[in-house]
């Protein structure tokens, strides 16, 4: 059996973005790649509208809790991945030589509007990561 190549894949807070693309990677990807992910400044807890939206693609976050990319710098990494500007700039630098990329999307916990308005956000995001960051990944073979 081959080994599984490690993405991390980081934000801010942990809370939407990472948490949604580490769920799709490891469910859609899971044979060849497990992801981690992990916020340059961790919120509480994983936002319930990332919960909400992934359950609706039949994937489970709740047992999710958003954690500091400190705890995973001394970890062999194939690939970091960046999903928002602000971990973009605040990216650790990793003691080992990893492959970096950024994909940005745009924070669905910032949206306004009336609560469908705002899953709808949520749903938006949720469909943009898994049409954007899974082809990257895709891409790189073990």
């Amino acid at each position: 059996m081959e080994t599984k190549r490690r993405v991390l894949i980081l934000c801010t807070g942990n809370s939407c973005r990472s948490q949604m693309a580490e769920g799709w990677v490891n469910h859609e990807l899971g044979e060849t790649w497990e992801a981690r992910s992990a916020g340059t400044r961790p919120a509480e807890a994983v936002h319930p509208l990332a919960v909400r939206a992934m359950e609706e693609v039949g994937i489970d976050l709740s047992a999710g809790e958003p954690e500091s990319v400190e705890a995973y710098l001394d970890e062999p990494w194939d690939l970091v991945i960046t999903v928002c500007d602000s971990a973009r700039e605040s990216c650790p630098v990793f003691p080992r030589p990893v492959e970096t990329l950024h994909i940005s999307f745009p924070d669905p916990a910032e949206a306004e509007g009336t609560d469908d308005e705002i899953m709808a956000v949520f749903q938006t995001v949720r469909d943009a990561i898994r049409d954007r960051l899974l082809p990257e990944i895709r891409g790189r073979t073990v």
